[in-house]
């Protein structure tokens, strides 16, 4: 089965990008959110990347919200 990478539906804080890659690396997710926070901090980067993710990367398919 082919391993895609998307944005989370479910266990998102700003736009799920975190817990996709979380998700897709098989990592927890709290690991994730610690490194690109730090990124973010001490290089201004990480929230250009996390921008980026978050249009280029698609959403999870098939959850609706309820």
């Amino acid at each position: 089965m082919e391993k895609k990478l998307y944005r989370s539906s479910r266990d998102k804080k700003i736009a799920g990008v975190c817990a996709g890659v979380a998700s897709y690396l098989n990592i927890d997710v709290t690991v994730i959110r610690v490194i690109w926070a730090v990124a973010s901090v001490f290089a201004f980067a990480g929230v250009i990347a996390y921008l980026v993710c978050a249009l280029v990367i698609p959403e999870e398919p098939g959850y609706i919200d309820v």
